[in-house]
């Protein structure tokens, strides 16, 4: 388990109370007709995604009366996979179910999925393959087949707090910089140097993948190669860009967002205007709106040392289908429908916490024209990047190198020493 993400996961989804485990329960309706016609299908969620997904089934019905979709909703991210795991022991596992991004490669590698090709291949398809950022399968895709599809997704974005940044002396808005092309990383250190001076938090980070690996590429280091080797140990850029993030953090300028204690955590430093940046996805804007002035938060991209925008991380949940299942043709519409720009529109518009991941549904996103730099979630989502499958097909690597990681943002290990620790993790890739 990657307890950062898990951490960050708990934040999209939250706590699923009573009401709303009784709201999503009756979001199936009763099964009827053949086997062949009856689908089950599991994923985890905030109440309010309960109430989209429901929404979501009454459509699907109405546009596919003869097949029944029922609902299984599981309250705790930290509790889907494992009891998932156990249905597909016992044969009781849903037709189709989500799959969160770091545990995608071990489903995949434990041949329980339907090749997804044939859902987005065809003059019939609803989705096609072409209407994805290919570079969001990440593990998903194999040379032996396509074995899960992105539901929706989410760029970490910069989110920026304008009040907090004035207080600071900082008069320059990241945007604003970023649309210039002068969005630099010496730009962006400088911010956050004012702004620990001023006792504030410069910026926070989830210890994850995305922050680690696009904190790289935006130093315009590598950390695979073409032919999947691990070469951030002999890219002295690669190195150079560890050794910065690291001082970031022991600076004090950075603050590592799963560590800080219940009651003075990221949510409540950056509503109260106690620190700069925020690096999470679109659900930040339920963060901004918790403040009562959303109108004091924007986003930008991740700075880079040219200061033109470039590819950083893009987190992503995933759409399969049980190898088993005895009812794969409904189980295939039911994942073009939900897929499909319609359906993606459906679950996410009027302040969903999620980018589409496919085309034709970018009026989700600018709808509301919030917050005013909205559009960069769909250009970080085109240019972005999934967790690399290398890492992500090994079941708990990525997990076991943000643990690395976090021991030099705490300052107990060196670089270097980091470094070569995550090497030694990374031989599991090979």
């Amino acid at each position: 388990m990657n307890s950062t993400i898990l951490s960050r996961r708990n934040f999209v989804a939250g706590a699923l109370g009573v009401g709303a485990l009784l709201a999503t329960a009756a979001c199936g309706g009763p099964a009827g007709g053949n086997a062949a016609s009856r689908i089950t299908w599991s994923t985890w969620g905030t109440p309010e995604e309960g109430q989209r997904f429901k929404k979501f089934n009454t459509q699907f019905k109405s546009d596919n009366p003869s097949i029944t979709a029922t609902l299984q909703m599981v309250p705790s991210y930290s509790d889907y996979h494992s009891k998932l795991l156990t249905q597909l022991t016992s044969g009781t596992a849903p037709d189709v179910f989500y799959v969160g991004d770091d545990y995608i490669g071990k489903f995949v590698s434990a041949g329980v999925l339907m090749d997804l090709t044939p859902v987005v291949t065809g003059p019939a398809a609803k989705v096609k393959m072409e209407d994805f950022n290919a570079a969001l399968f990440g593990a998903g895709k194999t040379d032996k087949g396509l074995f899960a599809l992105p539901n929706d997704c989410n760029p970490d974005v910069f989110w920026f707090d304008k009040k907090a940044l004035a207080a600071a002396g900082i008069t320059e808005n990241p945007a604003e910089l970023a649309a210039a092309g002068n969005w630099t990383i010496e730009t962006f250190l400088s911010m956050c140097a004012k702004l620990a001076a001023k006792g504030m938090t410069g910026a926070m980070f989830w210890n994850y993948w995305s922050t680690h690996w696009s904190w790289v590429a935006a130093n315009g280091g590598k950390v695979f190669d073409a032919a999947g080797k691990f070469v951030l140990p002999q890219d002295p850029t690669s190195v150079a860009a560890i050794e910065s993030l690291a001082k970031g953090f022991t600076s004090k300028s950075f603050t590592v967002a799963d560590t800080l204690p219940d009651g003075s955590g990221p949510d409540s430093l950056f509503v109260s205007h106690k620190a700069g940046f925020y690096v999470q996805g679109r659900y930040g804007i339920a963060t901004a709106e918790q403040s009562g002035s959303k109108d004091d938060y924007d986003i930008a991209p991740w700075p880079t040392v040219s200061g033109k925008p470039g590819p950083s991380g893009v987190a992503a949940s995933y759409l399969v289908i049980n190898a088993k299942t005895k009812a794969p043709e409904a189980a295939k519409t039911f994942v073009g429908d939900f897929l499909s720009a319609k359906g993606q529109t459906l679950r996410l518009a009027d302040g969903g916490n999620a980018v589409p991941s496919v085309k034709g549904a970018d009026s989700v996103v600018l709808g509301g024209n919030y917050p005013v730099h909205a559009k960069s979630f769909l250009t970080m989502t085109d240019t972005g990047f999934e967790d690399f499958a290398q890492e992500a097909k090994v079941p708990g690597l990525s997990s076991d190198v943000s643990t690395a990681m976090l021991t030099m943002y705490q300052g107990k290990s060196s670089p270097a020493d980091t470094i070569a620790a995550v090497g030694k993790l990374m031989e599991k890739a090979v």
